[in-house]
């Protein structure tokens, strides 16, 4: 086997376990709830919210920190933190040192993402990274929608082994990286990455995700969840505002003035909008309106992450022909006629096969075309040195995309099993992914990294 089908599948392999992290969880947190009873509920969600907060504010500086530390050496180092970590999940007595035990998880899956993509890229020609890319980006989307399944599964024999499941496969995986992975960094002699810039990026998108996940508990509009917003916007202008005066920033102005990278940014934020809007308006259908089991609910979803698999090559061999910003707006489109045939067809009488199953399966097809034609469009137009911070930058948006989501379709449905409240979801569900295919029509044509772009990373 070739060297970089090797490094696609040790890298690939990284992000599934990664990224099924993300989801997997949310299944197991009955079970967890029972095992540490007394505890309160605002106690237990730390388990989730410690997660997908420090995992998004570190993305960036994670990518950043690649770029100068070494790619390779960031990739082994976050694997490893994330293998430890998932064992003393799996062995946490109390839910405090559960939620420790997560946060250090989080750390090494912001450490494994962006450094993924920035060291499988440069083995493949440009005439082949769409493949490449269309593989990467595909099995992260199938664990996001397959943590269901898997998790309903698992959870079966003890919430446990869903943090166990990642132990043995991190240790492969780890073996396989030192040998297989070629390390690479920026030249010797660099400016310092901005650090001051870092832990403004960081606060600010710790706090802006910390507002949205927490507003379904205290309201968009209670002083708590408004002051963090502010916060987060105040941050954030204080971040572009160094980022533009520093000789090394986090995140270089111009990337986000490039075209295709700030629509395809702004596309996989209104895309897992819809995508997390879903997966969690479906779980919960499923399992308080027709009163289905956990695992039940699951494999009923199922269907969805097969067809994003199944369509993920296909769609990079389509945008080969007509271009991201195509196949990637067929497939939004697609994932919007999923959430309308629910709105349409859904009703309190189980009816899977003829009401439900359609839109699954109508949905992850445009899954499998939307995410690596977005993955393809952040990327092309990088050089090389910046591709680890660039994929950072791609994915914290797609996670906060999620975030908003699940507040949305929270706010929506609650706690409620009226099919009211999940109508409004699915119709958010639409309304969402037709933005994220207007914004990735504006995508426009694709351009290749400047030459001298090149030449300074081969240099």
């Amino acid at each position: 086997m070739a060297h970089k089908w090797r490094v696609l599948i040790v890298v690939s392999a990284a992000v599934f376990m990664a990224s099924l992290d993300l989801f997997i969880v949310n299944i197991a947190f009955p079970a967890i709830e029972r095992d540490f009873g007394g505890t309160s509920l605002a106690s237990l969600s730390w388990i989730l919210n410690a997660y997908a907060i420090v995992f998004a504010a570190l993305l960036v500086p994670a990518g950043r920190t690649a770029d100068r530390l070494g790619r390779k050496r960031s990739f082994v180092a976050g694997l490893a933190l994330f293998t430890l970590a998932s064992a003393l999940c799996a062995a946490a007595p109390n839910v405090e040192l559960l939620v420790a035990a997560r946060v250090l998880q989080a750390i090494g899956a912001a450490s494994v993402f962006p450094t993924s993509l920035a060291l499988l890229l440069p083995e493949f020609p440009p005439t082949e990274r769409r493949k490449a890319v269309s593989i990467w980006a595909a099995l992260g989307a199938v664990a996001a929608a397959a943590g269901p399944p898997i998790g309903g599964l698992l959870v079966q024999a003890g919430w446990q082994l869903v943090f166990l499941v990642n132990v043995p496969i991190g240790a492969v995986l780890l073996v396989f990286a030192a040998r297989i992975l070629t390390e690479a960094r920026e030249p010797v002699g660099a400016p310092r990455p901005d650090l001051g810039g870092a832990a403004l990026l960081t606060a600010a998108i710790a706090s802006l995700a910390l507002g949205i996940v927490k507003s379904s508990d205290w309201g968009w509009g209670a002083t708590r969840t408004v002051a963090l917003l502010v916060a987060a916007a105040v941050l954030l202008g204080a971040f572009w505002l160094r980022s533009n005066r520093h000789p090394a920033p986090i995140v270089e102005p111009a990337l986000l003035r490039n075209r295709s990278f700030a629509f395809a940014n702004a596309g996989a934020l209104l895309f897992f909008m819809a995508f997390g809007a879903m997966l969690l308006g479906s779980v919960l259908f499923l399992t308080q309106v027709w009163h289905h089991s956990v695992l039940r609910a699951g494999l009923e979803i199922a269907p969805g992450p097969a067809m994003a698999a199944v369509f993920a090559v296909p769609g990079a061999l389509l945008s080969e022909r007509v271009g991201e910003r195509v196949t990637g707006a067929i497939g939004s489109l697609l994932f919007a006629l999923g959430g309308a045939w629910w709105v349409a067809r859904i009703g309190a009488t189980p009816d899977y096969a003829r009401s439900f199953l359609p839109g699954m399966v109508v949905g992850g097809a445009g899954v499998g075309l939307v995410i690596p034609s977005l993955t393809s469009a952040a990327t092309s137009a990088l050089p090389p040195h910046r591709f680890a911070t660039g994929s950072a930058v791609l994915a914290m948006s797609r996670q906060i995309g999620v975030a908003l989501g699940v507040a949305v379709v929270v706010a929506l449905v609650g706690t409620s099993d009226a099919i009211g409240g999940f109508e409004d979801g699915y119709t958010f569900v639409s309304a969402a992914a037709l933005a994220a295919a207007f914004a990735i029509v504006l995508i426009g044509p694709i351009r290749a990294a400047a030459p001298a772009a090149v030449a300074t990373e081969a240099a």
